[in-house]
């Protein structure tokens, strides 16, 4: 056991801090690698220590803080509660826009209370990257980026004005402005400093601290790959986070995953991150912190560490950490850092016993090695189910039979321009190369283009009914394609640059081919991007399947047409000469791949991409936007909207459900996708009929994700996705459900307003893994308007979990082995909670009473865990949310 007056000693030491120079920078930091035990700490929970130790108010906060740490890194499991207070934030627009809206109303209710509006604005560096409102419209040709720009502008000239008002209005706020790149790969090329510096530091100077983030999208851990410990939080807890609340949560455990061997040739980061997304599937890491170690480690760039980094919230993980070592100071040189701060960096780690390897204690190890890793991709509907290529001919058959649809049933004759094609089951409709999970990689951005190049040479030609879509990630992934002269060959099969935004993978790829649309009941039609989403009806309502896997796969499985296809056996196509063209023809072996990079691969390319990159096109400059304290609302707006939280907040220690109505009662691997409004606004949808009732036409609705700053269209839209199984809704798919005040099936939302009316509560029931997938407050914000005041689950994601008690939703967790099937509840019954005690912060009881009465009148009676884990979280919910919190703390 470790001496607490040794502990406490070199606490009390370290918040002293030491003077670090380097490289012409001398800076003070908080140093924590003396204290005892901190050398078996795990890297991620020595950040954290340092944290804790460097923000506490006093040296008591600061030595509790500490030895819940050290405990659970000894014990190599889950721990006490912390605070810890991320030196930055990062945003995109989907999540960043309402974030906004919410300090905005914050400022007018804080004026409302005669207190100064002024005093809400983020205390710490926030960064928001406009990069999901752009569009796939248009595709396949020359002009196709040209106009989704435009588009988009002209659409969201209202949001745009919006975030041109917030970056002027609030303190600490850069904005990047559309077609720029996302926010993932221009974190890791310019935001990243893997060492900051510490904005709430008081005293001289400025303090060195790590750089550590949480971001509005759960893939802000992409960043991990150079060692920047970030993660994944709902816009509620960010903003939280940004108005200087530390977030609250219990020390996690880590897990290691140790790398061994190398990759053999020919094999992607991607084929890596979908290996290591099904190994760490399986093993349960959900919430805990995966570390990487290993001799495997230095055989990886650093953006195979980010693509593999990137993937951390599809196996549930908080994040996925790699070590800094050469190849981060390679990486962190070619993108334009400073030398100086980069020596510094080094010496920084250094201090803090973080460079090279550590004798860590962690919770549970697994191994992988490099070189049993085979070219592959994955789905459908999971980004989990990895398949061998050999394989996705026999999987995509399996689950089109699930569907009804068996091989060579659905083989249909259709005009795409001037040429009748024969089309079956399988028929590509979309093929992206998207810019989240692989762009960032150079290498497979290039393997891509050589692909593209040897296809053309052999004189294959792409198929008239896919969409290609090219989405890269920043302007440098689009020169490296350009000075490596490989845009000509991937625009000549039609994979033109159509924008620099997440499109496909966020579900914005527009329409796809007319008579595939038409037909899309009838065939069983695919797509395949290099993304890290698959969800069903996310990259498209009308595909029934969606796989993941590397730019070059996507490019040659374009050139088919179909996945109903084994590229192992089958060829890809026909050359000019007459003879099969197989995909080993295809795929460029590393040394190819390495002599294009060493040619075009430069610090100054880098540097020449990043110009201009706040100023923003001449659309973007003629928007205008004011500074005023508070934001001039318009009442006529379908985009902004000022929203109710505070307005409809309540304070209530003690927390009860009572004779609750279930609006869903609802499956397994319930994603954020069919909770949260994304995508196209369907025709006849409550939220159609909202904006044709405010008068906007159809072809100006745009999509749920650009109006995420009107609630009242949001709220509408939630629970709405076309995938959605609602075993209340009597077989009908969709946002459906059954209204026991109407007695019928009718939208979830109507039925939600039909409770609300008679002052009902609502609940949701759920099953295993409850919120998986993005993190998107809407899916908290969605059901908290609708009037849902607990979800009872099987099991909760993280971050969804975080994001319904931010909203002042209680979830209830069944006891082990306990499910909804198997106490025969179906939907039907009227939910008791007992009440529940939040005065102390933890919940009293922790384990409450449940009684479920059917309308016969039979009563069941069971028990759930309140997974209401921090005091903090208690205080949440007893103040209505975070945000009423929040305001009330600042007033």
């Amino acid at each position: 056991m470790l001496s607490t007056e040794a502990v406490s000693a070199a606490v009390r030491e370290a918040r002293k801090p030491k003077q670090i120079e380097a490289g012409g920078i001398s800076r003070a930091a908080t140093i924590v690698s003396k204290i005892p035990g901190a050398e078996r700490l795990p890297r991620a929970l020595l950040i954290l220590l340092e944290n804790v130790v460097r923000r506490a108010k006093t040296d008591e906060e600061a030595m509790l803080m500490c030895a819940r740490i050290l405990e659970a890194g000894e014990k190599g499991a889950q721990g006490k509660e912390i605070e810890f207070m991320p030196s930055r934030v990062l945003f995109q627009d989907f999540t960043g826009v309402p974030v906004f809206v919410d300090f905005a109303a914050m400022r007018d209710a804080m004026a409302a209370r005669g207190g100064d509006p002024e005093k809400v604005n983020p205390h710490i560096p926030t960064t928001l990257i406009i990069d999901h409102s752009v569009i796939a419209e248009e595709a396949g040709c020359a002009g196709a980026r040209a106009e989704n720009e435009r588009i988009e502008a002209e659409r969201n000239r209202e949001r745009f004005a919006f975030l041109k008002w917030a970056s002027r209005s609030f303190e600490n706020v850069k904005v990047v402005p559309p077609a720029e790149g996302i926010c993932h790969q221009l974190n890791m090329e310019r935001f990243s400093k893997v060492v900051g510096t510490d904005a709430l530091w008081q005293g001289e100077g400025e303090m060195a601290c790590f750089d550590t983030l949480v971001g509005t999208d759960s893939h802000t851990t992409t960043v991990n790959g150079i060692g920047c410990m970030g993660w994944g939080v709902g816009g509620i807890e960010a903003e939280a986070a940004a108005l200087g609340q530390s977030i609250t949560m219990l020390v996690p455990e880590v897990v290691e995953l140790r790398l061994e061997g190398k990759l053999r040739d020919g094999i992607s980061g991607m084929d890596c991150a979908l290996t290591v997304c099904e190994l760490l599937r399986k093993a349960q890491v959900v919430g805990s912190l995966v570390e990487v170690t290993g001799p495997g480690v230095a055989e990886l760039t650093a953006t195979q560490r980010a693509c593999i980094a990137n993937m951390t919230p599809e196996y549930g993980a908080t994040t996925t950490l790699f070590p800094v070592d050469a190849q981060t100071f390679k990486y962190l040189a070619l993108t334009g850092r400073d030398p100086e701060e980069i020596a510094f960096i080094e010496a920084y780690l250094r201090e803090q016993g973080m460079l090279g390897e550590r004798d860590a204690h962690y919770a549970r190890t697994y191994a992988l090695d490099l070189s049993t890793v085979e070219p592959c991709l994955a789905g459908p509907s999971r980004p989990h189910r990895r398949v061998a290529v050999p394989g996705l001919k026999a999987r995509f058959e399996e689950s089109s039979a699930e569907h009804g649809h068996k091989p060579e049933t659905g083989k249909m004759a259709l005009q795409f321009g001037d040429r009748m094609c024969e089309l079956d089951h399988g028929a590509l409709a979309i093929a992206a190369i998207t810019s989240c999970t692989t762009a960032t990689d150079p290498a497979m951005m290039v393997a891509a283009g050589l692909v593209a190049k040897k296809a053309t040479d052999f004189g294959l030609e792409p198929k008239p009914w896919v969409k290609k879509i090219m989405a890269p990630g920043s302007h440098a992934t689009l020169e490296i394609l350009k000075r490596a002269h490989l845009t000509a060959p991937l625009e000549k099969l039609g994979f033109f640059t159509c924008g620099f935004g997440c499109m496909s993978c966020i579900g914005n790829s527009g329409s796809i081919a007319p008579a595939l649309h038409e037909h899309a009941d009838d065939l069983e039609l695919t797509s395949i991007l290099s993304g890290n989403r698959n969800f069903d009806g996310r990259i498209s309502p009308d595909v029934a399947q969606n796989y993941l896997a590397e730019p070059a796969l996507v490019v040659a499985y374009s050139l088919v047409g179909t996945l109903d296809t084994d590229l192992s056996e089958e060829p890809v196509g026909t050359g000019k000469d007459g003879k099969p063209v197989m995909l080993s023809d295809l795929l460029p072996t590393d040394e190819e791949i390495r002599d294009v990079l060493a040619k075009v691969l430069t610090r100054d390319l880098y540097e020449e991409a990043a110009e201009g990159l706040f100023e923003g096109s001449d659309a973007w400059k003629a928007i205008p936007a004011s500074s005023s304290a508070t934001y001039a609302w318009d009442e006529s707006s379908t985009y902004v909207r000022r929203p109710p939280y505070f307005e409809d907040a309540k304070h209530e220690t003690v927390r009860a459900v009572k004779d609750a109505r279930v609006l869903a009662l609802l499956g397994a691997f319930v994603t954020t996708d069919h909770i949260s409004p994304a995508g196209t606004i369907a025709e006849g949808s409550p939220a159609a009929r909202y904006l044709t009732e405010h008068g906007v036409p159809e072809n100006e609705w745009n999509t749920y994700g650009t109006r995420r700053g009107n609630h009242e269209v949001m709220m509408r839209g939630t629970f709405a996705n076309v995938k959605l199984e609602n075993a209340l809704a009597q077989g009908r798919q969709g946002g459906y459900t059954y209204d026991f005040e109407r007695d019928e099936v009718t939208s979830i939302y109507d039925a939600a307003m039909d409770y609300k009316a008679q002052n009902e509560d609502e609940v949701v029931v759920a099953g295993k893994m409850y919120g998986s997938g993005s993190s998107r407050d809407w899916a908290g914000k969605g059901p908290a308007l609708l009037g849902v005041k607990a979800v009872l689950a099987e099991s909760f994601e993280r971050i969804h979990r975080s994001n319904l008690i931010g909203m002042g939703i209680v979830p209830l967790q069944f006891e082990d082995g306990v499910s909804a099937g198997m106490l025969g509840l179906d939907g039907t019954e009227r939910i008791t909670v007992e009440p529940i005690d939040f005065s102390k912060g933890l919940p009293e009881p922790k384990m409450v009473a449940v009684s479920a009465v059917k309308p016969s009148g039979e009563k069941i009676d069971f028990r759930a865990l309140v997974r209401v884990d921090t005091p903090s979280e208690g205080a949440y919910i007893s103040e209505g949310g975070i945000l009423p919190y929040v305001l009330g703390q600042l007033v």
